[in-house]
C-alpha cells in the first residue's frame, strides 16, 4: 500500500481546517445529511469491506464482520440521527441569584478538524464509530487506517471519496509513518485506539501542538468466576466474549480468575463450550485467523514461554487439523501459570486463556488491582453482595456482569479505557460531548446588579461582601 506523502497529508489538512473555519457551525440539517451519508456508504459497500477484511486476515468470518462492525455502526449511525437534534439544542444552566436577571446558557460547537487513527482488529468500526461522532458533533474528518488491512484501507478510502467531499472527511492511506504525520498536525482533537505503549506516543507527538487526545488503548481485561456462577452459562458466554475475531479484541477477557480447585472443571466447561462453537478450525468460516505472521509468532511465543514454565495447555481442536498453512490459531486454556510467564504480563490478544486460581474474592480483587488498570472486567455468579463488592473495589473501563462484551455495544452509555487503558470517552452523546466545545455563555440584563460592584469601593461595597457572604 502506497503511503500518501507528507506534502499531500498537509495540504489535505489545510484543506479541511479551511473549510472548517468557513462554515464552524454546520447546520442540524447539514450533519444529518452527513450522517445519512456515511449510512449509506456502509450500505453500498458492506459486501466489499467484508470481503476486503477476509482478505487481510486471511481469513476473517463474514458473520463476525457484519455483527461486530457494520451492525454496531449502523446502529451508532441511526442513534445520532435520532437524537442529534437534542444534543444540539442549547442548555439552560442554573444562574446564581446575585447575578440575577442575568441568565446561562452552555451552547456545544464543534472543535474542527479530527483525527482518527484506527487499528486492524475491528479495522471498519474502529474507525466509522468515531467518526459518527465527529460527524454528529459537526467537525471535519482526517482518518488514517491501519497498514495491517490495507485492503480494506484502500476500499475505505475509495468509498469515503465516493460519499464525501475532501474538505468534509478524507481518508489517508500508508504505513506507520503516515500514522505519525497525522499524530504531528496541529488538529483540533485526535481520537487513537490502539496498544497501549504506541498510545503513550501518540500522546506525546500530539502534546507539542496542544492537541487533545481520546487514547482507546487495551489491556488485561479479567473475567472473575465467583464461587456462585453457574458454570453452565458462563462457559458458552466466555467462550463466545474470548474467541470472538480469534480473540483479537480489545475487550476479550484476557484472563479468568476462578475460586481454588476449581479451575479443572472451568476448563472442561469451556473446553465444551468451544468445542460447540467450532467444531472445526481449518475450513470453519465462523472461525477467524492471526492477522499476521508477526501477530501469529509473538502468540505462539507466549504460548511456548508458558509452557517452557511449567504451563499446562489443553488445545481446543477436535478433529486434530493441521492449521499451519491457514493462520488459523486453536484456542488454547492454559492452567497452571504464573505471574512470571508471559502471558500473564502482557495483553495477550489471540485465542490464549490462563485460568488462575485464587482463595478468597477479596484475593481475586487484590490480582486486578495489582496490575494496570483494565479496559473491562467480567464478573460471572449469582452473588449481588460479592458482585457490589467487586464493583466498588476495582476500577476499569467497564464491566458487563454474566456476560462479555456488550457493554460495549450500547450507545446509551459511554466507553472508554482509564488509566493505562486509555483517556476519554465516546458512543452515543458521550461521542457528541467529546468532539464538541461546550462554550458557557452568560447574558447580561440592562439592569444588573453587578453594577454595584465595581469602583469606587467604600462602605457600600463592604455591605454588599457581607450580603454576598451570607447568600453564596
Amino acid at each position: 500500500m502506497q503511503a500518501d506523502p507528507p506534502v499531500q497529508i498537509s495540504a489535505l489538512f489545510e484543506q479541511l481546517r479551511r473549510a472548517s473555519r468557513a462554515d464552524p457551525a454546520p447546520t442540524l440539517a447539514e450533519r444529518q445529511d452527513r450522517l445519512q451519508r456515511l449510512l449509506a456508504l456502509i450500505d453500498r459497500h458492506e459486501a466489499a469491506f467484508t470481503q476486503a477484511i477476509s482478505q487481510d486476515f486471511s481469513h476473517r468470518s463474514a458473520h463476525e464482520t457484519r455483527l461486530a462492525e457494520t451492525l454496531v455502526v449502523r446502529s451508532a449511525i441511526r442513534h445520532a440521527q435520532a437524537h442529534l437534534k437534542g444534543w444540539m439544542r442549547v442548555r439552560r444552566m442554573p444562574t446564581a441569584l446575585h447575578f440575577l436577571p442575568g441568565y446561562n446558557r452552555l451552547q456545544s460547537q464543534p472543535l474542527g478538524v479530527v483525527g482518527i487513527v484506527s487499528p486492524w482488529n475491528y479495522p471498519l468500526q474502529l474507525a466509522l464509530s468515531p467518526a459518527v461522532a465527529a460527524l454528529a458533533a459537526g467537525n471535519r474528518v482526517m482518518l488514517k487506517p491501519s497498514e495491517l488491512t490495507p485492503a480494506f484501507s484502500e476500499r475505505l478510502a475509495l468509498a469515503v471519496r465516493e460519499h464525501f467531499a475532501s474538505d468534509e472527511m478524507a481518508v489517508v492511506t500508508g504505513d506507520a509513518s503516515v500514522a505519525r504525520q497525522v499524530v504531528q498536525l496541529p488538529l483540533d482533537h485526535l481520537f487513537f485506539t490502539g496498544s497501549t505503549a504506541v498510545g503513550r506516543q501518540v500522546a506525546l507527538a500530539a502534546a507539542a501542538n496542544l492537541t487533545p487526545v481520546t487514547l482507546e488503548l487495551g489491556g488485561k481485561s479479567p473475567a472473575i468466576l465467583d464461587v456462585s456462577v453457574r458454570l453452565v452459562e458462563a462457559a458458552p458466554r466466555l467462550a463466545y466474549g474470548k474467541l470472538l475475531n480469534a480473540g483479537q479484541t480489545c475487550v476479550a477477557p484476557d484472563h479468568l480468575l476462578v475460586p481454588r480447585g476449581q479451575s479443572e472443571s472451568v476448563a472442561s466447561s469451556l473446553r465444551a463450550a468451544i468445542a460447540a462453537l467450532y467444531p472445526t478450525l481449518r475450513d470453519n468460516p465462523d472461525y477467524t485467523a492471526i492477522i499476521s505472521p508477526a501477530h501469529q509468532a509473538r502468540l505462539q511465543a507466549l504460548l511456548d514461554d508458558a509452557l517452557a514454565k511449567g504451563a499446562r495447555a489443553i488445545v481446543v481442536n477436535l478433529a486434530q487439523e493441521d492449521l499451519g498453512p491457514t493462520r488459523k490459531m486453536a484456542p488454547t486454556l492454559l492452567l497452571g501459570v504464573k505471574p512470571d510467564m508471559r502471558v500473564m504480563q502482557e495483553e495477550i490478544f489471540g485465542p490464549l486463556l490462563p485460568i488462575v486460581e485464587y482463595d478468597r474474592p477479596d484475593d481475586a480483587i487484590a490480582m486486578v488491582n495489582q496490575g494496570e488498570r483494565p479496559l473491562a472486567l467480567y464478573w460471572f455468579g449469582e452473588n449481588p453482595a460479592a458482585r457490589d463488592r467487586v464493583l466498588a473495589r476495582t476500577i476499569s473501563g467497564g464491566v458487563t456482569i454474566n456476560d462479555c462484551l456488550w457493554h460495549l455495544g450500547q450507545e446509551d452509555q459511554p466507553f472508554g479505557g482509564v488509566g493505562a487503558s486509555g483517556q476519554g470517552s465516546y458512543h452515543g452523546e458521550w461521542g457528541f460531548r467529546t468532539f464538541s466545545h461546550d462554550k458557557p455563555v452568560f447574558y447580561q440584563a440592562r439592569l444588573a446588579g453587578t453594577a454595584w460592584l465595581r469602583p469606587p469601593y467604600g462602605q457600600r461595597f463592604e455591605q454588599l461582601m457581607a450580603l454576598l457572604k451570607r447568600i453564596t
